[in-house]
């Protein structure tokens, strides 16, 4: 295998923002789309950028992250989002792990998110870890479809350096994400059996905005905190909402 690095990108109507994220992996040795079906020139802009595009369906978030693993051609990967972008110092020691002969065949990465203007430091937003650098054939993407994650079969070590995420365009797209996101979280609910209770509605909302708030310092944010923790807040309401909403329907329906 080459000993260079992969980086795999899954996306869909990125043309706005797509470019400053393969962009900040100039640094790699290849870059990978998939695409999902974009309507834009999400396919255009990457290809312009150096970037090979595969274009295919959508089979949900873990399955097409694991296509993109499939496609890579270097022993190294950095799995990024198209909201992403990686930042000079964790380019640096990424360069740096991948040079030195690390044992580890993964790494956690801190994610740094900007919000309405500013980065957020609290409020449960940071560091936000998760793997994002792997070694090829010791990885594979894992769980549910909000919660998808790296599994490693080996040693997982961590990266210094910010993940840079944008995750929302403005409030309105991230109510759109809250929308989508907590339909996703009720439909799963369901298959799996789960109940949302009255409970779940009266006491989740309010216990996860003071969670957030209060434990996890979103005061230190601000007026920041307090719309982020009170969108999340928001998001957990609309998902017990929804999932209480689908209990109503017959067992039959879709």
């Amino acid at each position: 295998m080459n000993p260079g690095l992969s980086v795999t990108i899954i996306a869909r109507d990125e043309e706005d923002r797509i470019g400053d994220a393969i962009r900040s992996v100039a640094f790699a040795d290849e870059i990978i789309v998939l695409d999902s079906g974009s309507r834009d020139g999400t396919a255009s802009v990457c290809r312009s950028l150096g970037a090979r595009v595969i274009e295919t369906d959508w089979p949900g978030y873990v399955a097409q992250k694991n296509r993109a693993l499939e496609q890579v051609r270097n022993d190294w990967i950095l799995s990024i989002d198209a909201d992403e972008r990686v930042s000079p110092e964790l380019a640096e020691s990424i360069r740096s792990a991948m040079a030195g002969g690390s044992k580890a065949d993964g790494f956690f990465v801190s994610r740094r998110q900007w919000y309405l203007g500013r980065w957020i430091r609290h409020s449960g937003w940071y560091p936000n870890r998760s793997i994002r650098l792997f070694r090829r054939g010791k990885c594979r993407w894992v769980g549910l479809e909000l919660h998808e994650r790296v599994e490693v079969d080996g040693t997982v070590g961590r990266l210094s350096g910010d993940l840079l995420h944008l995750p929302y365009r403005n409030l309105s797209d991230h109510l759109k994400t809250i929308d989508r996101y907590s339909t996703l979280f009720a439909r799963e609910g369901r298959t799996r059996g789960r109940k949302a209770r009255w409970w779940d509605l009266v006491f989740r909302p309010p216990l996860f905005f003071l969670k957030r708030y209060v434990l996890s310092l979103g005061f230190l944010d601000g007026v920041h905190g307090i719309i982020v923790c009170g969108m999340g807040a928001f998001y957990t309401l609309c998902r017990w909402s929804k999932l209480f909403e689908l209990q109503r329907e017959p067992a039959g329906d879709p």
